[in-house]
């Protein structure tokens, strides 16, 4: 027989001083998952309403006094089901503050290399991110972005093949390129990481209306000089198609990388370091 006991609970939505949100979830007590960032860790308890959103919380959440059974404070709790069929990446990054692309513009594609073994490591990175993510302060200049391209070619359209990237998939990509040629294209987490662990920085190209992208003289990750901003020894469309990248990257406020035609970042990284935080 299950004993019930009413217990009071504060407001769902708390303010609070993270430096990804203005508002944080009140946890409840059951939760297996103990994440980095959520309030019940620094009480050493775990929460039970796993990465909920704002707008899932304003429509499923009490206000007032809750039931609970007894022996749900020690026991875990099934997991809430998300209102979209998002990865558990994806829900950890929207816990954290960040950005899904697609939720703000869905005309942008994405595609992301390091959900695929076709990248320059040649391993599966990302284990169950498809998503897009970014830092709230780079959305709105990546969307000024597409609406520049598209007064320029309605046809046309970003595609994003990374955004931001935990430190611990950081890890993994250093991993494979430490004492190689190729590490030096690849920023070293214990040095801080790049402007990917802060999801403020874009790998991006363009798309046609058929969804392939324009050529771009070589492939998004590759790691030459000739995929360098200033080469010029591609086709004419090619450099066409990339001064046109650069541009509406640069007049929508972000930084082109010299080194990588298809590499953007919102800040410089001592900026990053100074006023944001990476994603663990």
């Amino acid at each position: 027989m299950v004993k019930i006991q009413e217990i009071e609970v504060k407001p769902v939505m708390t303010k609070s001083n993270l430096p990804v949100a203005d508002l944080s979830v009140n946890p409840y007590v059951g939760c297996l998952h103990g994440c980095k960032y959520c309030y019940a860790s620094f009480m050493k308890l775990t929460c039970a309403l796993l990465f909920l959103t704002l707008y899932s919380c304003q429509l499923h959440a009490r206000q007032d006094i809750t039931v609970m059974p007894e022996d749900s404070i020690t026991q875990p709790q099934p997991s809430v089901e998300p209102l979209h069929e998002l990865s558990h990446t994806a829900l950890y990054l929207d816990s954290l503050g960040y950005v899904n692309v697609m939720e703000q513009d869905s005309s942008i594609r994405v595609s992301l290399m390091y959900a695929r073994e076709d990248n320059f490591t040649g391993k599966l990175l990302y284990q169950d991110l498809k998503e897009a993510y970014l830092h709230p302060d780079a959305i709105a200049p990546l969307l000024r972005a597409q609406q520049l391209l598209r007064q320029r070619h309605p046809d046309y359209s970003l595609i994003i093949f990374d955004a931001a990237r935990p430190m611990h998939v950081q890890q993994q990509m250093w991993e494979v390129v430490k004492g190689t040629r190729q590490q030096n294209y690849v920023s070293n987490p214990a040095h801080g990481g790049g402007l990917h662990n802060y999801g403020l920085a874009v790998d991006i190209s363009i798309a046609n209306a058929e969804g392939d992208t324009i050529p771009m003289g070589t492939k998004v990750d590759h790691l030459g000089r000739e995929a360098n901003t200033d080469y010029t020894a591609i086709s004419q469309e090619a450099l066409q198609n990339r001064r046109l990248l650069i541009q509406v990257m640069r007049q929508a406020g972000f930084r082109s990388l010299p080194t990588e035609w298809w590499h953007f970042n919102l800040v410089s990284r001592q900026t990053a370091k100074e006023k944001y935080r990476v994603i663990p």
